[in-house]
């Protein structure tokens, strides 16, 4: 009898075992959250170049797009688009591409992607977002619907989701348009960063704040007056890094940029995250 018991015990240790095992993140799995307005949600045309698959390369989905064949809080292989359905091509996509491509072969990188075109700043505040959501209009609203009616709770949902998996190592932000002008904007920020440090059991000096400029005055930005409040953020934030547009090419409306310049954009945020991670600097092409 005693026998039996030992047996059943000890088997049911080793299946506790292993389910722990199960749920250890992987710490080879690199997850970053991608958030803000239309320039991160992505504007860009999307061509064949842009699709070829890079498995280590992943998406958590934030939405189900059967057209697509994903489902909501679910990995796939990150093809653009990788904010909602029928979005562009982003920075996230050769951010994501640029990194698989530098990092050593047993590191993996994963991508949490929530932006709402057009949002301001606040829509991201955990604790005044619903007045953003009550005065947005209808098309700002459909998408701010597709997340649950709150983008910033849907961002932490599948970020823990991903903690499950994978180990956050940065924060991707590229918003500022709606906000042109905002000199607290930084604060605001600031606002966001902590609470998702503080939700998601981070540590700030190990998870960096990566902010992109808007569209440069180089290229005609109708909004380049806010890269002179985006540059201020490493003094509120200080593991907050700026990167710079200078020089990527935007779209005809001066507003977003163009296929071209995402990726460029997205190239730099990676290069500035690998040399926060430790790895030598790109190589100029």
């Amino acid at each position: 009898m005693f026998v039996k018991r030992f047996c059943v015990l000890f088997i049911a240790c080793l299946g506790i075992g292993c389910a722990v095992r199960a749920q250890t993140p992987d710490p080879d799995f690199y997850v970053f959250l991608c958030f803000g307005q239309s320039n991160m949600e992505g504007q860009g045309r999307i061509e064949p170049r842009d699709t070829i698959a890079e498995p280590r390369f992943r998406l958590l989905s934030a939405v189900d797009c059967p057209s697509l064949g994903r489902v909501a809080g679910q990995w796939y292989t990150a093809v653009p688009p990788l904010c909602r359905c029928n979005t562009g091509l982003s920075p996230a996509d050769y951010f994501g591409r640029t990194m698989v491509e530098r990092l050593p072969r047993n590191i993996r990188v994963g991508v949490v992607h929530v932006s709402v075109a057009g949002c301001k700043i606040e829509l991201f505040d955990k604790d005044n977002y619903t007045s953003q959501v009550a005065s947005s209009a209808g098309w700002m609203n459909q998408m701010i619907q597709a997340y649950g009616g709150n983008p910033y709770g849907k961002l932490v949902e599948l970020a823990r989701m991903a903690q499950q998996t994978g180990v956050i190592k940065g924060i991707l932000m590229h918003q500022g348009e709606s906000n042109t002008n905002d000199t607290t904007w930084p604060g605001k920020v600031k606002g966001v960063y902590d609470n998702l440090i503080k939700d998601l059991g981070l540590d700030a000096a190990k998870v960096p704040l990566l902010a992109g400029e808007v569209v440069h005055a180089d290229q005609g930005g109708v909004c380049a007056s806010m890269n002179n409040i985006i540059a201020t953020l490493p003094k509120t934030i200080p593991t907050a890094h700026v990167i710079s547009s200078a020089g990527c090419a935007d779209a005809p409306d001066n507003l977003h940029f163009s296929a071209e310049g995402y990726r460029e954009l997205g190239k730099r945020y990676a290069a500035k995250m690998l040399s926060l991670l430790g790895y030598p600097p790109l190589e100029k092409k």
